[in-house]
């Protein structure tokens, strides 16, 4: 906040306004998506986002529900029940604070890129299957978890469409698309400048959120013609114009050992998508970048925090962080701002948002959803490498069947055996020399676990080859050894001697220089060498 003046918290407070709006119509829809009341996710895009702006590591992230968090809370609700999904966010608070504070936070980077994809997108499309019901207007009590139980459910309702409902958020979904491109440069550039006026007025068009306008009048068309559809009201009642209440949650460490699933869930989802928000805010932006344990603590205090009030899991938005950036956000001051306005909306103007229809917050998650998803991957996937197809098809596949949690840890299983065998093939053994009882080899690469086996080659020439032999290897090219690769080179010393020769090592670079001298084997070889010159 050094050199904060005026200009700079009026950008602020205008771009905070702007997300505020942004906001608010998001987080009711994933609190109902979740399967939870409106105001738990306003409560949430509140509080957190109050917590996550004012101790967070980025100077623009606005936090939130997300989207993502859809499906998993949705599940957890299902599994579990609502109590046991608040037990579950605190204690993923916890863990969250707790990776910031060791300085865990640069650990997901490590997470690969076809990883994020698949799951990314596999959640996109969760969303968007969660939100058919709603679009079509279906009459079904309650919706299952899984997916391919969801889809059978809708088909076996299909005679409750609702044509009203449909019509609602199909003109949702073509107005959230149609919206920017109303207002793009080149359409601009053609009005006529002799009406007075215009010019400004599609300026201010360019800069009200497509999701407000398409909340606004077609909430309003639903209500001034009385479509027989469901609104927020119908199905939750009024949004009560007050504070939430404390609750303290039934909590015993037994619960906590059940929910060690869900907890970890929230919290790795958690973790990545705040820390891929915050990245992509600083490729945004020129502001300085963001301290990835900061942020972490930040979303531990947020997450742990919210459930006491009601709230659902909070994390770092996408599009609500370039929202703040585009609207001319420079600090937290801005996700202050939006805060207060979502908390504003909902103390003044709670009671009208019952007259939203849930099939246009339906349009408006399904156009999320298709923001949400990185869908020219797929098109892209001849161009990479097998191992990058298997990591990102098999995520995506695994959390559309199964879930979040089981897609991460086999991709990321996956992806470290691919790892392995990639770097395994990279290490190779070459013969340079074979001279009477003289034998060299060259080493090129890693030799560690993956690759060990590779010494056989060297092994089976020494036992075929002559008596007392001279074996060289000539490590200038070895950038790595490990204490596999070091096993696997003692092996060949024990080989070598029962030939009655020696083994040279020669030309180590630093790093398996230190490995060799730290385990004793310099040593060792040291010692042959010398009994050698004793005996002759």
């Amino acid at each position: 906040m050094q050199g904060y003046d005026r200009a700079r918290f009026a950008r602020d407070v205008g771009a905070g306004l702007t997300v505020g709006v942004v906001a608010l119509p998001l987080a009711m829809a994933f609190a109902i998506a979740s399967g939870l009341t409106p105001q738990a996710g306003l409560w949430t895009a509140i509080l957190a986002g109050l917590a996550i702006s004012l101790l967070g590591g980025s100077s623009v992230q606005i936090g939130g529900p997300a989207g993502a968090f859809i499906v998993i809370v949705y599940g957890i609700i299902e599994r579990y029940g609502v109590a046991n999904l608040l037990i579950a966010t605190a204690c993923a608070g916890v863990v969250l604070f707790t990776m910031g504070l060791l300085r865990l936070g640069r650990l997901v980077r490590y997470v690969p890129v076809s990883i994020v994809i698949g799951f990314t997108n596999g959640i996109a499309v969760l969303i968007a299957a969660s939100q058919i019901k709603d679009w079509l207007g279906l009459s079904i009590a309650k919706m299952p978890a899984d997916f391919f139980t969801q889809l059978a459910t809708m088909a076996a309702h299909l005679a409750s469409f609702n044509p009203y409902a449909f019509g609602l958020g199909l003109a949702c979904l073509g107005g959230l698309f149609l919206w920017p491109r109303l207002w793009h440069a080149r359409l601009q550039a053609r009005l006529p400048v002799s009406v007075p006026g215009l010019k400004e007025a599609s300026e201010v068009g360019a800069r009200v959120p497509g999701p407000v306008v398409a909340l606004v009048t077609l909430t309003l068309l639903s209500w001034y013609f009385s479509f027989p559809v469901e609104t927020i009201g119908s199905r939750f009642g009024a949004i009560p114009q007050a504070l939430p209440s404390f609750v303290l949650p039934a909590f015993s460490w037994a619960t906590v050992k059940l929910l060690v699933t869900p907890t970890v869930t929230i919290a790795l989802l958690g973790a990545i998508e705040s820390l891929l928000c915050a990245r992509v805010a600083d490729q945004l932006s020129s502001l300085p970048r963001h301290d990835p344990d900061q942020e972490l603590m930040a979303q531990g205090v947020a997450n742990f925090i919210v459930p006491f009030f009601g709230g659902m899991p909070a994390t770092g938005t996408i599009a609500r962080t370039v929202t703040n950036i585009r609207s001319g956000g420079t600090s937290p001051v801005a996700g202050v701002v939006h805060a207060l306005t979502i908390a504003a909306v909902v103390l003044i103007a709670g009671p009208l948002a019952g007259l939203v229809p849930l099939s246009v917050l339906a349009g408006i998650l399904l156009f999320v959803a298709w923001n949400m998803g990185d869908w020219r991957e797929f098109g892209h996937l001849g161009k990479y490498s097998a191992d990058y197809r298997v990591k990102l098809l098999g995520t995506f596949a695994l959390t559309v069947i199964f879930d979040l949690t089981v897609a991460v840890q086999v991709g990321l299983a996956a992806a470290c055996i691919l790892f392995v065998r990639k770097m395994s093939s990279l290490f190779r053994v070459e013969q340079v020399r074979k001279d009477g009882a003289l034998i060299e080899f060259r080493l090129y690469g890693s030799l560690f676990f993956g690759a060990a086996d590779k010494i056989d080659h060297v092994v089976l020439a020494v036992e075929n080859g002559p008596p007392e032999p001279v074996v060289v290897l000539d490590a200038l090219h070895l950038v790595h050894l490990d204490t596999s690769g070091l096993d696997a080179l003692r092996q060949l010393h024990k080989v070598v001697l029962l030939r009655g020769g020696t083994l040279h090592l020669e030309n180590l670079q630093p790093q398996p220089c230190e490995v060799v001298q730290r385990a004793g084997f310099a040593a060792e070889l040291a010692q042959n060498l010398a009994s050698e010159e004793v005996a002759a």
